[in-house]
C-alpha cells in the first residue's frame, strides 16, 4: 500500500517551527516595516512621535529638511544635540532648533490655491525656476501641497500644514477624484475616449479607469481644437498628458478644476482662500487626527485677490494716498474714440413734465349734441 511519506520532526523549539522563511524584502519595504514597527511601539509605550514628524507638524521644515538640520547639529532635545532622527519626542520634552524653542503644532488648516502656469510645485528648485511657495502672499503658515501640478499645468492646488492629511488625500485608496479640463489639438471621437474607462498602459505604466468627455470641437483643415473633461482618481505623474498623447492628441493647456469636494469655483489666478474649520470637520472627518482637528468657526486667513489674467483697473477712490493717477490712454490710429456726452448750456427748464398741446378745431358747423357721427371713410 502506498501511503504518505512520514514527516520528520522539526528539531527547533515550539513556536519557531511555524515561522516560514519569507523572501527578502526590498529596501523601501524594509524601511516602511521598520517605521511602522517603531511607530506602533512608540504609541504602545507612550514615547511620543519621531522628531522629524514633530518638527514638520510644527511648521519648521519638511521631514527631509529636518534630517539635514539634525546632521548639521542644529536640533537639540532637552539641551542635548541630536545626532540621529531616530528619536521620539514626548509631550514634556523641550525641543529647540538653532536655540529657539519649537512651539506646539497648530490645528489643521487647508487652503485652496489657483496655481498659474509657469510655477514649480516645490519649496526649492535646483534649476532656479519660480516656485509655488515663493509666489504665495505673506501671512500664511508653512504649507505643503496635496499632490502636484507640473510646470505648465494650472488650476486648483490644495495646500495644508498637516503632513498626515496631505498623504491621506494623495492616496488613491481615499477615493478622491481629480477633475481636469484639457485643451488639445488633434482628432478623436467619444467612442475612443470611452475606452479609457477600462484603463490604459502607456510605455509600460498602467493607468486606471479614466472618464473622459468631449466637450467642444472646432474642426479645421489639418486638425481640431478640442476641450475634453477628464476625471480620474490615481493622479500619477503627468497622467492626463501622457494618456491623451497616447491617443494622438497634443495637450496645450491643462486646468485642474476640482480635487475631491473642493472646486476652484471663482478663485482668481494666483488667489489663495482658506477652507473654514467647519468644512474641514465635515469633509475631512476620519482623515485628520482628533487632536489636530480645528475647533473654530471662521478661517484665520483673509484671502487676497490675485493678479488674475487681467489686472483690474483702479478707480479714483481705490488709489492709495499720494499715488499718482494713471497716465492717459493714448489712442492709436484706427481705434474708436469714445463719444463725448452733450452738455446743455441754455437756461434751466422750469419743469421736465410734458405740457399738453391744444389742437385747433376744424371749421364748419358742429353736430348737434346726441347725434351719431358718420362713419369714417377708409383711407
Amino acid at each position: 500500500m502506498v501511503g504518505h511519506p512520514k514527516q520528520r520532526r522539526d528539531p527547533r523549539p515550539p513556536g519557531q517551527a511555524a515561522k516560514a522563511k519569507s523572501p527578502p524584502q526590498s529596501r523601501l519595504e524594509t524601511r516602511a516595516a521598520i517605521a511602522a514597527a517603531s511607530g506602533a511601539e512608540a504609541e504602545a509605550t507612550g514615547a511620543g512621535e519621531r522628531v522629524a514628524k514633530v518638527l514638520a507638524r510644527a511648521g519648521v521644515a519638511s521631514r527631509r529638511e529636518v534630517e539635514r538640520l539634525i546632521a548639521e547639529g542644529k536640533v537639540a532635545l532637552n539641551g542635548e544635540t541630536l545626532a540621529t532622527p531616530a528619536v521620539n519626542v514626548g509631550p514634556r520634552d523641550r525641543l529647540t532648533v538653532e536655540g529657539k524653542t519649537v512651539s506646539a503644532a497648530e490645528e489643521t488648516r487647508l487652503f485652496r490655491y489657483h496655481k498659474p502656469a509657469g510655477l514649480v510645485t516645490s519649496h526649492n528648485d535646483p534649476r532656479g525656476r519660480p516656485t509655488v511657495f515663493a509666489a504665495l502672499p505673506p501671512g500664511l503658515p508653512r504649507l505643503i501641497s496635496v499632490g502636484r501640478l507640473d510646470l505648465n499645468s494650472e488650476g486648483l492646488l490644495l495646500l495644508t500644514n498637516d503632513g498626515g492629511l496631505s498623504r491621506a488625500l494623495e492616496l488613491p485608496s481615499s477615493g478622491w477624484v481629480r477633475r481636469y479640463r484639457a485643451r488639445a489639438w488633434g482628432r478623436i471621437d467619444q467612442a475612443r475616449l470611452d475606452n479609457l474607462k477600462d484603463g490604459i498602459t502607456v510605455e509600460g505604466v498602467r493607468y486606471g479607469a479614466i472618464d473622459a468627455r468631449l466637450e467642444k470641437a472646432k474642426d479645421g483643415p489639418s486638425g481640431a481644437n478640442l476641450w475634453i473633461s477628464v476625471t480620474l482618481s490615481e493622479g500619477k505623474n503627468r497622467e492626463v498628458r501622457r494618456v491623451l498623447e497616447a491617443l494622438g492628441l497634443t495637450v496645450n493647456r491643462l486646468i485642474r478644476v476640482a480635487y475631491g469636494p473642493f472646486a476652484i469655483g471663482t478663485l482668481g489666478v494666483g488667489e489663495v482662500e482658506e477652507v473654514g474649520p467647519r468644512v474641514i470637520r465635515e469633509q475631512l472627518a476620519g482623515l485628520v487626527a482628533p487632536e489636530n482637528m480645528p475647533t473654530g468657526e471662521r478661517a484665520l486667513y483673509k484671502s487676497v485677490r490675485g493678479p488674475g489674467r487681467r489686472t483690474p483697473s483702479l478707480k479714483g477712490g481705490d488709489r492709495a494716498a499720494g499715488e499718482p493717477p494713471p497716465p492717459p490712454l493714448v489712442y492709436k490710429p484706427g481705434w474708436a474714440r469714445p463719444k463725448k456726452k452733450a452738455t446743455f448750456t441754455g437756461p434751466p427748464k422750469a419743469s421736465h413734465a410734458k405740457t399738453p398741446i391744444a389742437r385747433p378745431k376744424k371749421a364748419g358747423p358742429s353736430a348737434p349734441r346726441g347725434a351719431k357721427r358718420p362713419p369714417r371713410k377708409p383711407s
